[in-house]
């Protein structure tokens, strides 16, 4: 099936985003060059998770900080940063963490009622909706997803890429966010998918069954808008100017609906897809964001709820 193609392609753009990291991270290692100085473990406050918002961040920058596109202090030692692995290995675990505990919490059932309502909907109509659908063009529309794929992934890791070779500490944030964001997704989907095992559109009896796989290649959810509007949500909030919001959002909206056209999806697919990569995004960013950048990372402090947590 083509979401074997377009998968693979997405598993490459996180590791080329992975590849920039570890490049970036290896500069730092130079006694003579840090990219960051290193702060001590500190007890702070960190809000509740919240799919809302995002619900919390971890780091909050103190009065000794640079400014937020500064170069690093050189005279800073590299031995005092923890390393990348396990920076990233403790950062995933706690985001994993608060992504499955975040459904059960109680000011987030209102947007448990919409996903799952509005899910239920869509998988009651999905047939009706499907047999409307042409049965014409799918290399077209596939073609116009790969393309919007492609492009938001090579625009995430150019901004990084820059970010790294120019110490420009925005710019950097936005990339190891987007990698963070797409391990997030990742380890989220895999057991859903794994789980549901849903027949795509014209498989078996075209009813869309669950339960019939057990494999990552499955409908549901729909993995294409999952990945995308995790990305492009991470990069609107980087970046929340007009033209950037649109040109994000209106990639991740491109291949939600060309893959829905190509039949590669059913609609409930698209539309859980899309509300899961929007929630782990939003959770991700609010989570690690620097409230000092020009980014939505300081509009939403007074939603965040104190909650104690330790910060290595």
């Amino acid at each position: 099936m083509t979401l074997n193609k377009s998968i693979l392609q997405l598993t490459r753009a996180a590791f080329a985003l992975t590849a920039l990291a570890v490049a970036a991270n290896s500069q730092e290692s130079s006694p003579a060059t840090p990219l960051l100085p290193a702060a001590p473990a500190t007890q702070q406050m960190a809000p509740v998770p919240s799919f809302r918002i995002g619900d919390f961040r971890l780091e909050t920058p103190s009065a000794d900080s640079p400014s937020p596109d500064s170069a690093p202090d050189a005279s800073a030692g590299s031995d005092q940063r923890p390393g990348l692995v396990k920076r990233s290995i403790t950062r995933i675990g706690q985001d994993q963490k608060f992504l499955f505990k975040g459904p059960f919490e109680k000011h987030n059932l209102k947007w448990d009622a919409v996903i799952l309502v509005g899910t239920g909907a869509f998988l009651a109509a999905d047939r009706d909706i499907e047999n409307n659908i042409p049965h014409s063009h799918f290399g077209v529309y596939q073609a116009i997803s790969d393309t919007a794929i492609g492009g938001l992934a090579g625009s995430l890791a150019g901004i990084y890429l820059y970010g790294a070779k120019t110490e420009h500490r925005h710019a950097r944030e936005t990339g190891e966010l987007e990698l963070e964001t797409l391990i997030n997704t990742f380890l989220i989907y895999t057991p859903m998918q794994l789980i549901a095992g849903r027949q795509r559109p014209d498989e078996g009896n075209d009813h869309g069954d669950f339960f019939k796989h057990h494999a990552l290649d499955t409908s549901f959810p729909g993995g294409h808008a999952m990945f995308t509007w995790a990305m492009a949500s991470v990069l609107a909030d980087e970046y929340p100017k007009p033209w950037a919001r649109a040109l994000s959002y209106g990639a991740a909206f491109t291949v939600t609906f060309t893959r829905f056209m190509a039949r590669d999806h059913w609609s409930s697919d698209m539309f859980i897809g899309t509300g899961l990569g929007l929630a782990i995004a939003e959770r991700t960013f609010h989570a690690r964001c620097n409230p000092e950048f020009e980014s939505q990372c300081k509009h939403h402090q007074w939603w965040w709820k104190p909650m104690k947590m330790d910060v290595q």
